[in-house]
């Protein structure tokens, strides 16, 4: 047998060469076993690092931290602060617009009431309906009710104005004003 029949074999007409892998591929295989068995020693029986489930746990910790830390660091609304950003030029208009677009729907175009209640008349469901009540509602929204919270979709100066806008039209008691709801605020 010379050495050329070791180097392959023949079967059914099918011939198989007996070539060596390259050494730099042999190498990065045997890295690669030896940096999964520590990587499974440091995890799972060393405690050295987060699983998953751990990593999520602290990254929602964070999420909620940094969520009341900007809820108290922000700047605190005042009805003094609010009545400054509501009488800037065009925010009335402006909040007519968003009004119309997000709001109309279950409030009514002149704001008479459909699903939600009536925003002209003197009777208020959520608040005294103070610059900052209105906002609050807008921001926050009203789940139970049904009432969305726009601060996530909304910019500060669009809620600004739609809640000058919903101001703007107190009073004006339109024709098919939904019946009054909540207790009367003089």
């Amino acid at each position: 047998m010379s050495d050329n029949q070791n180097k392959f074999h023949e079967y059914d007409g099918i011939i198989e060469h007996d070539n060596p892998l390259p050494t730099w591929w042999l190498w990065s295989f045997l890295l690669t076993i030896i940096f999964s068995f520590l990587y499974f020693i440091h995890y799972s029986l060393g405690g050295g690092g987060l699983t998953l489930t751990e990593e999520l746990k602290v990254a929602m910790a964070e999420l909620e931290k940094t969520k009341a830390s900007a809820a108290t660091s922000s700047p605190m609304e005042t009805e003094d602060s609010l009545l400054a950003a509501f009488s800037k030029d065009g925010v009335v208009n402006s909040g007519a617009a968003q009004f119309t677009s997000k709001c109309a729907s279950c409030h009514g175009q002149e704001l008479q009431g459909l699903i939600g209640p009536n925003l002209t008349d003197k009777y208020w469901l959520h608040g005294k309906a103070t610059r900052m009540d209105i906002v609050k509602v807008i921001r926050d929204g009203v789940p139970e009710k049904g009432m969305p919270p726009w601060g996530p979709v909304m910019k500060k100066d669009e809620i600004y104005a739609v809640a000058a806008f919903i101001l703007s039209k107190k009073g004006s008691n339109p024709q098919g004003g939904k019946e009054p709801q909540g207790e009367a605020i003089e």
